[in-house]
């Protein structure tokens, strides 16, 4: 079962804070209220990660929402696979991910992405950093 990381969760309330700021300082706009319930409960639990199954409908469509707004693929355009690598050296990812990435969901698209990033191993998080930073607008 894919799971959602809690930086994903802050970083989706980040975003609809900034879109949909609160007119007094003390209310929440639906999207920040849902994903606010979930963030809540992974800290009372001190969890880093959850089952996507445990959002509320309102929370999933919030969070899809911001998601929409991420890049979707690591890919920098050196794909080290094609070589016969296991892992990209370019992205990261295996070459199994390489080649199922479209079929993968959201969530577990950003399993991957926490995992190459943790890792920091791949060119796009050191050597060619600026050419991913313009390719997908973020690192």
């Amino acid at each position: 079962m894919a799971r959602l990381h809690i930086t994903d969760i802050e970083a989706a309330i980040n975003h609809w804070r900034e879109r949909s700021p609160s007119p007094d300082g003390v209310a929440l706009a639906p999207p920040v209220q849902a994903l606010a319930e979930v963030y809540a409960r992974m800290a009372v639990r001190r969890q880093g990660s959850i089952d996507e199954e445990v959002l509320t409908p309102a929370a999933r469509t919030a969070w899809l929402q911001w998601y929409a707004t991420t890049p979707d693929t690591p890919c920098i355009a050196i794909c080290s696979t094609s070589q016969g690598d296991a892992v990209c050296k370019g992205c990261g990812r295996t070459f199994e991910e390489v080649q199922c990435w479209l079929e993968l969901s959201p969530v577990q698209k950003r399993e991957v992405w926490h995992r190459i990033a943790g890792e920091g191993l791949a060119w796009r998080f050191n050597r060619y950093a600026e050419r991913a930073a313009e390719r997908t607008g973020r690192l």
